[in-house]
């Protein structure tokens, strides 16, 4: 079975206007069915954390109905609705896509991902997590398709 990478970015937002959780969704469903490429996580600490708990979302239920029911995005994002207690307003979800928009990577995880792509760690690139994870992506998925 080909393992799937996940392109879907961190910066992508759905309909209700969650950054990251349309990627958290594609990793969660990937791995509910054994789909999921080896080095990720469906979902874990990190931004899939910082979404879910920011918004007042159990990661465990999250995983445990996406594995179950494996929704549709809108399907998901339909069960983040409903769930009790979930903190939907405008303000949290700009707080939550704040704090996913402007997280940066500690120094040796940039230099880490830039040295595996090839690339010198240099002022040029973007610090941020979000585009340092897309060259990390773009990477393996590469190396998934062309070097297979």
């Amino acid at each position: 079975m080909n393992k799937i990478v996940p392109l879907i970015s961190s910066g992508t937002a759905g309909p209700l206007g969650v950054l990251h959780l349309p990627r958290l969704w594609s990793k969660a469903l990937l791995a509910a069915t054994g789909k999921l490429a080896d080095g990720y996580k469906d979902i874990g600490p990190g931004y899939d954390y910082m979404v879910l708990q920011g918004l007042g979302v159990d990661p465990d239920q999250a995983r445990a109905y996406i594995r179950e029911k494996k929704p549709t995005y809108l399907q998901f994002e339909e069960w983040v609705k409903s769930y009790p207690g979930a903190k939907l307003d405008k303000a949290n979800i700009f707080k939550v896509n704040a704090g996913i928009a402007s997280y940066i990577h500690s120094d040796e995880a940039r230099a880490e991902i830039l040295s595996g792509c090839g690339k010198v760690d240099e002022t040029a690139v973007s610090p941020g997590a979000i585009d340092l994870n897309n060259l990390d992506d773009w990477q393996a998925f590469h190396a998934s398709v062309a070097q297979a």
